[in-house]
């Protein structure tokens, strides 16, 4: 046998399987009994229980380290053990004289059809066993998980009694600060009293002897107040004081947020679906999406793939509910600062909203803005614009733009924000034709909104562009590289015989009777992009 100090060695995985790799014992019912590790490793009672020094165990074959103080917080593992009972039945039945089978045993008096359903019976019954035996394997597991979690509660609960300790000793700190700051005062106001009353002194003296002496009494009490001012600059703030405080509020503000923002996730619980699965495979779907820390970009092309298992469901659901929740966003820092764009999902489909100059949530999921971009396809992009008049939003416009030409990135760019200018909040300019073959509307000045403005982004808008005449075609409104050559025109009405417009960079693909319905609209002007951006081809 080995000596239970040799657990500190690394053991190779060639042992027998109901022999305990430790000690070399065959696993039995007593001292013997097979119990499984958290991190999946089966050794016998006794071998864990010298093992297990200071409240520590750790594992002789991954050297996982785990909180113990007995064998017996570990679950036995029951196939193991149904395993040896089966071997040593096979063992002994290799020892005796194999019976005749059932039914070649005419002596018992039963038929055929009485011996098959025996038979069945019997088979029904050895399948149950397997499974309960299954069953009670994966609850001796879970049973070590539960144990695992108790453990690491504990520890969070010490953690948290350290933290409100170190609030006492801030409170107690400030109470400090505080008693000190009153005696300061009230000595402050002691010396202001007497400097007061020995003004009234200076103004009322008529003899020599008496101005010596009051000025003699004035300089006394001005030493005081001016040693009292220098011990407030030495004194105030406590820096200890001062950083203690708020370092700890910080810490504990930020934990209870954590907790709300937690709790709220959680309050909707996770449909594990499939009922075959066993009950790990249930536990590590919920842990995927409970323990999701970083978010990325192959996460949101996930979210439209089809699931391969339950892990990855369970993280995909997690990400689907943070970006439902609106608490994913790509973001981009400059000089000034920091700004964060939206990433939504309607109807299956994800979009990316502007960059705007706003504080970034405590507690969302970020992405770089680059990375999320970078996934457009300059061969198939897709815009859209919010329209939206008196108080509401009336509908989204998607256009499709000519892949590779100037005038469709620089529409892209006014989409998405990312040189700083955006569509959002500009103004449908006005209507010419209205009513007419070719009708069209003017919009995109983000510069003043009022048709002056809309300098173009890019240094040079040259490129090859078509001509059109249809309804939804997208184009600029001046030639590219006039100075408001970022300013567009859709048109709502064909005009297949007319002139066409030279410069058409984009075609709508949804949503143009919303532009009509924006046109027919009794002033244009009040016609507003609510909301812009781009499609996400995830």
């Amino acid at each position: 046998m080995r000596s239970s100090l040799e657990l500190g060695k690394t053991y190779p995985k060639d042992n027998k399987p109901e022999e305990c790799p430790v000690c070399l014992n065959n696993y039995d019912d007593n001292l013997q009994r097979p119990r499984t590790l958290p991190c999946g490793h089966t050794f016998c009672s006794q071998c864990i229980d010298n093992a297990i020094k200071n409240g520590q165990l750790t594992c002789p074959s991954c050297r996982a380290q785990h909180v113990a103080t007995a064998a017996t917080q570990f679950p036995i593992n029951y196939a193991v053990e149904a395993f040896v009972r089966k071997l040593k039945n096979i063992q002994l039945t290799t020892e005796e004289v194999v019976p005749a089978k059932l039914s070649e045993a005419p002596n018992r008096g039963i038929s055929k059809k009485l011996c098959s359903m025996v038979q069945e019976q019997k088979s029904n019954i050895s399948s149950l066993i397997t499974s309960c035996e299954e069953v009670l394997s994966q609850l001796g597991e879970y049973r070590g998980q539960l144990g695992d979690w108790k453990t690491d509660h504990l520890h969070l609960q010490d953690r948290l009694y350290a933290l409100v300790e170190q609030n006492k000793s801030a409170m107690e700190l400030l109470e400090l600060e505080d008693t000190n700051v009153v005696d300061m005062t009230t000595q402050g106001e002691e010396g202001k009293t007497q400097l007061q009353a020995m003004l009234g002194s200076l103004d009322t003296v008529n003899a020599a002897q008496e101005v010596f002496m009051t000025i003699n009494e004035v300089d006394q009490c001005n030493m005081v107040v001016e040693d009292w001012l220098q011990k407030c600059q030495e004194l105030f703030p406590t820096v200890k004081t001062v950083y203690t405080s708020l370092k700890v509020q910080k810490t504990i503000r930020e934990a209870l947020e954590m907790i709300t923002t937690d709790t709220g996730a959680t309050a909707d619980p996770v449909h594990l679906g499939d009922t075959d699965s066993s009950i790990m495979n249930k536990v590590k779907k919920i842990s995927g999406e409970i323990h999701l820390k970083q978010i990325t970009v192959e996460d949101l092309r996930r979210m439209r793939e089809p699931i391969k298992s339950l892990v990855e469901a369970g993280r995909v659901l997690a990400v689907k509910r943070l970006v439902e929740a609106g608490q994913v966003l790509a973001v981009h820092e400059d000089q000034d600062g920091c700004c964060s764009a939206r990433i939504t999902l309607q109807d299956g489909q994800l979009y990316l909203h502007p960059l705007l100059r706003q504080p970034t949530p405590a507690h969302a999921h970020t992405l770089q803005e680059s990375e999320v971009v970078g996934v457009l396809d300059p061969s198939c992009t897709l815009a859209f614009l919010d329209l939206g008049w008196a108080g509401s939003t009336r509908g989204r416009v998607t256009i499709r733009l000519t892949p590779d030409t100037p005038l469709a990135r620089q529409f892209v760019l006014l989409c998405t924000g990312q040189r700083g200018h955006t569509f959002r909040n500009t103004k449908l300019l006005w209507v010419m034709d209205k009513g007419e073959p070719g009708e069209w509307v003017v919009g995109g000045d983000y510069e003043s909104n009022d048709g002056e403005g809309g300098a173009p982004l890019l240094p040079n808008l040259q490129g090859q562009y078509r001509g059109s005449g249809r309804a939804g075609a997208v184009s600029s409104w001046w030639a590219p590289g006039s100075p408001t050559s970022a300013q567009f025109t859709i048109i709502t009405r064909d005009h297949q015989d007319g002139p066409q417009w030279l410069w058409v960079f984009g075609d709508v693909v949804s949503g143009l009777d919303v532009v009509r319905a924006a046109v027919n609209h009794s002033d244009i002007t009040e016609v507003t992009v609510v909301d812009c951006g781009v499609v996400l081809p995830l």
